[in-house]
């Protein structure tokens, strides 16, 4: 069985919404380790509405923090520390799509950061969504993660940019798994579309 991490190059690029079209792909189970602030509508209470399948299990949150900020400033509020040890992957014999916070350097505490609860044998989507600057955002994130030897696949957000998907694809060596339009909504019908466009690539990975 797979183990998905989603990862983004920053924030608000569509980690969400990658991780709901993953899961309703693979019908696979969904785990946030660490949720920090929106507790009353969080991103495992988003992919629940989105998806359709009724195979899906939910996880739980390994820490649930109250402020949206950065997880280390957010444990500091809540005046407690996360520790790493205490995020334990779920037990499952389905498929996992675990979703990040942030980027893979986000602090975690004064020593750990989001890249240090991804395990080898983790499958990693990078999220890339296109705005000026993202092609060095990608391209570090990338590079960051296929020197730590992990299997590294791109999905791209937004609008067509042909010569910034080109280049990215030709530097990095990734597999691209596709892009994810500009969408006037995003509903469950918007998941199954991109569900069926990518399951071939996500079966592959």
């Amino acid at each position: 069985m797979k183990k998905i991490f989603i990862t983004g190059i920053s924030t608000e690029v569509g980690k969400t919404l990658v991780s709901a079209i993953v899961t309703e792909a693979l019908e696979a189970d969904y785990w946030k380790p660490v949720q920090a602030g929106e507790l009353d509508y969080s991103d495992t209470d988003k992919v629940a509405e989105m998806i359709s399948n009724t195979i899906t299990t939910f996880h739980q949150n390994s820490y649930a923090l109250e402020t949206p900020m950065s997880p280390h400033a957010a444990a500091e509020i809540d005046q407690i520390q996360i520790n790493i040890d205490s995020i334990i992957c779920p037990n499952t014999n389905n498929n996992l799509v675990i979703e990040g916070a942030g980027g893979l350097l986000v602090p975690l505490n004064d020593h750990d950061t989001i890249l240090d609860i991804i395990k080898p044998d983790y499958k990693i989507i990078v999220v890339s969504r296109h705005y000026l600057g993202s092609i060095n955002h990608t391209l570090l994130t990338t590079q960051l993660l296929q020197e730590k030897g992990f299997d590294v696949s791109i999905i791209f957000s937004g609008d067509a940019h042909p010569t910034t998907e080109s280049i990215i694809a030709k530097k990095t060596d990734a597999k691209i798994i596709g892009r994810i339009d500009e969408e006037k909504s995003i509903n469950k019908e918007t998941i199954k579309k991109y569900a069926q466009r990518f399951r071939e690539n996500l079966q592959n990975l």
